[in-house]
């Protein structure tokens, strides 16, 4: 079924727009079968970890955008 929106026309906000109305309507339909992997789970409770016995530090988001940009370019 082809779809009737023009997505080359859309400015960015109409897209991400879209892509958020299609996301929330796919949490709906899905309802738990999205559900993260359980080592999603294991992974937040390693770094809790770390941030509590001061392994590792909170860093703005802005710096970590920086850092990430500079990682993947």
């Amino acid at each position: 079924m082809p779809t009737a929106l023009k997505i080359s026309r859309m400015t960015i906000a109409e897209k991400l727009r879209t892509m958020e109305e299609l996301w929330d309507e796919l949490c709906r339909q899905a309802g738990d079968s999205l559900a993260a992997p359980a080592w999603h789970g294991e992974v937040l409770k390693q770094r809790e970890e770390s941030l509590r016995d001061g392994k590792d530090k909170p860093v703005e988001w802005e710096t970590a955008k920086k850092r990430i940009r500079k990682a993947v370019s």
